[in-house]
């Protein structure tokens, strides 16, 4: 059960609408939920207001769509990462309307629509060949129900191209800035902008840009105050993180 559910559920005691043993009843669903070859928690969503994403690489498709059709059952959405095409059929037969991602190898389930959501977020890529990454992030974030804003191939070879959107970057909450190569372009968005960015260094780039630890480096190295860094080609934990940064005020 999710945070709303819960909540939900005390008002209805509040109110006595419903017994407390009968609420009792509906808490009884164990938080953690085991599978044998997975142990899914359940309640991650009422600790950190998203449930537990599945990270596809090193599961079947059919130990992906077990674990899929567990969260569906629980009444929460579905975010797969890193998986290809082919494991969408599976997912299908317990959730029709799942949503496969190409750029972003990524399936969602019950997510909302592309464009809806709260607005601040800005997903900015540095070229092309950054843009699966980016992608990522842009599908966790909506996810977690924003409306993101994209900016791609605005890398520095070209600078121009992203002054161009500077207004658009001032009215961001929150920026995620892809790049590969010499990483340059987040340290290049935390010094005209006012808000959090979080930069995601990225595999692509030549030999010795060691993939992609050349613009981890980089990044880690950035004199621009506000600059948080993660992993390389984590488009999944910079989407999460900025989503989290986005949301709305916690209730008291």
């Amino acid at each position: 059960m999710e945070r709303e559910g819960i909540r939900r559920l005390l008002e209805r005691v509040r109110q006595g609408e419903l017994a407390v043993e009968a609420a009792l009843d509906e808490l009884r669903l164990a938080p953690l939920t085991e599978l044998g070859f997975a142990t899914l928690d359940l309640h991650r969503a009422v600790r950190r207001g998203f449930p537990e994403v599945v990270y596809g690489p090193g599961k079947t498709p059919g130990e992906i769509a077990e674990i899929a059709g567990r969260l569906v059952e629980a009444g929460q959405p579905v975010l797969i990462t890193r998986v290809e095409a082919e494991v969408l059929a599976p997912v299908r037969e317990i959730a029709p309307h799942a949503v496969h991602h190409a750029r972003a190898r990524a399936i969602t389930i019950s997510g909302p629509q592309a464009g809806a959501g709260r607005p601040g977020i800005t997903v900015i890529s540095a070229g092309t060949s950054d843009r699966a990454v980016a992608e990522e992030a842009i599908v966790t974030a909506e996810m977690m129900g924003n409306a993101v804003q994209r900016i791609f191939d605005v890398g520095i070879a070209g600078v121009h191209r992203l002054l161009e959107r500077r207004d658009a970057l001032l009215a961001a909450r929150v920026i995620v800035v892809v790049a590969g190569m010499e990483g340059a372009l987040p340290s290049l968005v935390a010094g005209i902008t006012d808000c959090p960015v979080i930069g995601v260094p990225t595999s692509t780039g030549y030999g010795a840009g060691a993939r992609g630890e050349a613009a981890l480096l980089a990044m880690l190295n950035s004199c621009a105050g506000g600059l948080t860094v993660v992993n390389i080609d984590n488009g999944y934990g910079a989407g999460f993180a900025a989503g989290l940064i986005n949301r709305e005020p916690r209730r008291k």
